[in-house]
């Protein structure tokens, strides 16, 4: 019985000194993710808060959405009173990439992994903390996604606060000129990515000269700018498929 319980003992100790490692390394690979969210967040903070919506609601709209473009999108709409309807598609067209993310990483997170677990990482899956995941070679644990997600999640909530604070201190010229940031963010992150692929400067243009002709033409500006961006979304990603597939699919 002693040497039982030695054994169980030893075998707990074990696994709570992995359980530490894996959300160390967690978060040390976080921790970058963090330091380039707070500055995105930031944005969003004074964004959301100028055009009217409370303080609190801007920070809590952070921390239970992780969604970056989703949240622009949505707080935009929430500015201009759009309808739910037109929220809920918007950002459920934007967001949609997340659902495909999530079915990516579940092929490397461990089999027994309970559902409440698997749900928790699925929150916590963005842009960058899927692409530094998808990088490990070997089977993703639970701790170390943990660790992963908890810096970006807090680094995007204290950006947003921040973002939110400024808002209400800062001079209204300030406030005005710091809302460009939020275009030439989306602005370095297309540009690289379109020299590289064909696919990305088709996607990209589609969705500029769809977005022009709801804007300029007079029967279509009437449209309001939910409904644009679901339209221009999916003219655009049907255009990419399309117009370029993928070279496996090709060769089949």
């Amino acid at each position: 019985m002693e040497n039982l319980n030695h054994n169980l003992w030893g075998d707990f100790l074990a696994r709570k000194d992995e359980w530490k490692k894996d959300f160390k390394r967690g978060i040390r690979h976080g921790i970058p993710i963090a330091l380039g969210y707070i500055p995105v967040s930031f944005t969003f903070g004074l964004t959301a808060v100028k055009g009217g919506i409370p303080l609190w609601i801007t920070i809590l709209i952070s921390l239970t959405n992780l969604t970056s473009a989703g949240q622009f999108a949505g707080a935009s709409l929430i500015i201009a009173n759009a309808s739910l309807l037109e929220i809920t598609l918007t950002t459920f067209v934007i967001n949609i990439r997340y659902m495909l993310m999530s079915l990516s990483l579940s092929q490397k997170i461990t089999p027994l992994m309970p559902i409440l677990k698997r749900c928790i990482l699925a929150f916590g899956i963005t842009d960058e903390t899927f692409a530094v995941a998808s990088l490990e070679k070997k089977e993703i644990t639970f701790p170390y996604m943990l660790g992963l997600i908890a810096c970006p999640y807090w680094g995007w909530a204290l950006g947003t606060a921040l973002g939110g604070i400024a808002s209400s201190i800062l001079p209204q010229a300030l406030r005005n000129a710091m809302g460009i940031a939020l275009y030439g963010m989306f602005i370095a992150l297309i540009i690289p990515a379109a020299k590289k692929a064909r696919a990305v400067s088709l996607v990209v243009l589609t969705a500029i000269s769809v977005s022009s002709l709801f804007n300029w033409l007079t029967p279509l500006n009437r449209i309001s700018g939910g409904w644009v961006i679901i339209i221009a979304t999916v003219i655009a990603a049907s255009v990419g498929a399309l117009v370029s597939p993928r070279e496996d699919e090709e060769d089949e």
